[in-house]
């Protein structure tokens, strides 16, 4: 029986603390954004390259054409 009352015992502490929790994180997504004004994100820096993908040169085609030679040459 004990084991019952302390397993129940725990699993609520556990709950009310998850519970506890959600309810603090909603509240801070709600409190934050009004004190934005005095730590404002920095604006993104813009990439010349675009979408963060790196643009391909004719040196990689060269690489690659030789790294395809070398195996079909093992083969």
């Amino acid at each position: 029986m004990q084991g019952l009352v302390l397993l129940v015992s725990g699993m609520g502490i556990v709950y009310l603390f998850l519970a506890l929790l959600v309810w603090v994180m909603n509240l801070s997504a709600q409190i934050i954004p009004r004190f934005n004004h005095i730590l404002p994100d920095e604006a993104p820096k813009k990439q010349s390259r675009g979408a963060g993908a790196a643009a391909a040169s004719p040196h990689d085609d060269t690489m690659v054409a030789i790294a395809i030679a070398a195996v079909v040459a093992r083969s």
